[in-house]
């Protein structure tokens, strides 16, 4: 039997299973398990075993739950409204300065959270009613808060390149430091595009009237710039730590987590309700992410055993004789493709074990894939039917945004991520300049 035929069934078997609405990580590691099982026998029932070892002896797994937890105590404790506070009163003056403000926002918790739906999460429930309530195009900001939150998962510490570093093997504060320029450099031209837009047409973002301005004194601007600052230096602090070799990964991942639980204090804002959902949201997290680098793991050796990877390489290099950038933009597209209907995870813990290996015979750049791979995954979080961001949109929405909004309002936002997708690939070294410097300190 061909390793194309298994490959395919494999693929089919596992599409099928996810329609029926199981979860990712059960049907990866059944699938992974059960095809073991049905081509090597009893002996093969140890690969999962084999897989769990591998995970414990990663060590920077152990900071996924300190990341995650920063973000839910920020969240939970209300120390996010401080945030958007301050973008509400140092950006108002400006047209579409609070749609601005929300962009700076989504940064920021992409800073301490590392996951989408923290950022989505805010941006609905803080962000959304007010910039509804000042008479913000209810489009255009539906829009500014799912492409803003989607930053979560490229700028560090990204819980999606972590996966990516697990399944790859490769290391993930390098990745970290290749997501930080093109992180910003998207979160750019969004503020750019809302910029231009609002004062091409200012009824879409009107600015702050001038008895509100007249009523916020220079005292309060100060007062909550230090506020609103808090997470950022907390950011600081942890990052400056690692990089100046006073902590590991490990270390400055719970110094950081230790410095939001003491700023939510300082804040007069914890509670044993707010430490306790904001624990069982990081059990949760935690524990579905490491099920999902599992099976992963399991389902990638099958492919390793059967020698898939070779068969699809010389399918594509050889059969079809496709040069390595056409190789290089099918997977792009594909990823896309395959976003509309799957999430992130299960999109890379599916095609990984294929593309990964690939990509490296091509003699690109895993770190500089791992990047734009997440920046297609950011394309597929709002792409219809069924993007990620959508559907929570469509569940966190006031009522009077409709369906039909939440998809016109993600046009302009898909365009300007196909650009800084087509951005870094024409131009690697916005991706690779931090971690190059970094390797070479």
């Amino acid at each position: 039997m061909s390793s194309e035929f298994i490959t395919l069934f494999m693929f089919a078997t596992m599409m099928l299973l996810l329609l029926t609405g199981q979860r990712v990580f059960g049907v990866v590691g059944f699938v992974g398990t059960a095809a073991a099982l049905w081509l090597w026998g009893e002996g093969s029932f140890e690969m999962p075993f084999n897989a769990s070892f591998q995970v414990l002896n990663w060590y920077p797994l152990i900071t996924v739950p300190f990341f995650v937890f920063m973000g839910y105590m920020m969240s939970e404790s209300g120390i996010a409204s401080n945030l958007y506070r301050m973008f509400h009163v140092w950006f108002g003056p400006i047209n579409g300065g609070l749609a601005l403000g929300t962009i700076g926002l989504m940064v920021l918790i992409s800073c301490m959270n590392g996951l989408s739906v923290a950022g989505m999460a805010i941006g609905a429930t803080i962000a959304l009613p007010e910039l509804l309530r000042r008479g913000y195009s209810k489009v255009m900001v539906t829009g500014v808060v799912q492409a803003g939150s989607s930053l979560g998962i490229l700028i560090p510490p990204s819980v999606v390149l972590v996966l990516y570093a697990m399944i790859a093997r490769q290391p993930v504060l390098q990745l970290w430091l290749a997501g930080i320029l093109p992180g910003l450099m998207m979160a750019a031209i969004f503020a750019i595009y809302i910029y231009l837009r609002c004062r091409l047409n200012p009824e879409l973002g009107p600015a702050l009237s001038e008895e509100e301005l007249a009523e916020i004194t220079w005292g309060e601007k100060i007062s909550l710039l230090c506020e609103g600052l808090m997470p950022l230096a907390i950011f600081g602090i942890m990052m400056g730590m690692f990089l100046t070799g006073t902590t590991s990964l490990v270390e400055s991942s719970a110094v950081g987590a230790l410095l939001t639980v003491i700023g939510a204090l300082i804040e007069r804002k914890l509670s044993w309700k707010v430490m306790e959902v904001s624990l069982r949201n990081t059990l949760s997290v935690t524990c579905m992410f490491l099920w999902l680098i599992l099976a992963a793991l399991c389902f990638s050796a099958v492919y390793d055993g059967l020698g898939a990877v070779k068969a699809i390489e010389s399918l594509l290099v050889s059969t079809w004789s496709f040069d390595p950038w056409t190789i290089l933009i099918i997977m792009l597209i594909s990823f896309i493709v395959m976003g509309a209907f799957l999430d992130d995870t299960a999109m890379l813990v599916i095609v990984a074990p294929l593309y990964i290996p690939l990509v490296i015979k091509l003699g690109f750049n895993p770190i500089w894939f791992g990047v734009l791979y997440t920046v297609t995954c950011q394309i597929a979080y709002i792409t219809p039917p069924f993007g990620y961001n959508l559907f929570l949109m469509r569940a966190m929405a006031p009522p009077e945004i409709t369906l039909m909004d939440i998809y016109r309002s993600i046009v302009p936002f898909f365009f300007l991520m196909v650009i800084s997708l087509i951005i870094l690939i024409v131009f690697p070294q916005i991706t690779l300049w931090l971690p190059e410097l970094y390797a070479g300190r």
